[in-house]
């Protein structure tokens, strides 16, 4: 059901939790951070065909995301987005403004630093005072809670620079959603950055051309 044996989960544990954050390498917009909640006893059928995120077309993460807001507003599921500006990742660093997107999902969501377990993606973690909590290498692709997580952090930040687009039309930040692609850094050198973008990001970026088609 869930990727690891729910039979390994304590008794005294009530819900599940999973983590993942999207936006992590771009250039510009914020960085998404996503938490899915769900009984222990929730129904295994919802998950199938659930992937990670980044194997999902739009139109299947669209998909995935209305079924979790469906769940939600049926009280079968919870789950909560939480961006974390530019601002603070020039001000902070990336892994700072992840940390702080985890807690504000965690505390959006009520969940219980004892009776929850929480599995999250890559080499991320939940403070420390979440005692059952696993870090799971690729936890994305092999947890249907944290693929949602992925989906929930993504749909929401990809909106989010949709919208962007618009007041900043000559970026096309609908098209690559603020990552480092070709049409993006030709952008930048004929329009310069904009409040949007994370400036401690672009002091770093490489010379040379960029591969277009690495838009996360």
């Amino acid at each position: 059901m869930w990727g690891y044996n729910i039979a390994k989960i304590s008794e005294l544990m009530t819900h599940i939790v999973g983590i993942d954050e999207a936006g992590r390498g771009p250039l510009a917009g914020p960085v998404s951070v996503g938490a899915v909640r769900v009984p222990k006893s929730f129904n295994k059928k919802f998950w199938k065909g659930i992937k990670d995120s980044k194997q999902l077309t739009l139109e299947e993460r669209e998909l995935w995301f209305a079924l979790a807001q469906e769940g939600k507003k049926k009280k079968e599921l919870d789950f909560a987005v939480s961006l974390v500006s530019e601002k603070v990742i020039d001000r902070h660093g990336i892994a700072y403004a992840i940390r702080l997107g985890i807690k504000r999902v965690l505390k959006s969501l009520g969940t219980s630093k004892t009776e929850s377990q929480i599995f999250l993606d890559g080499g991320i973690k939940a403070p420390i005072e979440f005692k059952h909590q696993l870090t799971v290498i690729k936890g994305d692709e092999k947890i249907p809670i944290v693929s949602l997580a992925s989906i929930c952090a993504k749909v929401v930040r990809d909106r989010r620079m949709v919208k962007l687009s618009k007041k900043y039309p000559e970026y096309d930040f609908d098209l690559h959603k603020g990552y480092g692609t070709l049409i993006h850094r030709q952008a930048l050198k004929k329009y310069g950055s904009t409040e949007l973008h994370r400036q401690s990001f672009l002091k770093n970026l490489p010379t040379g051309r960029l591969d277009s088609s690495k838009i996360g």
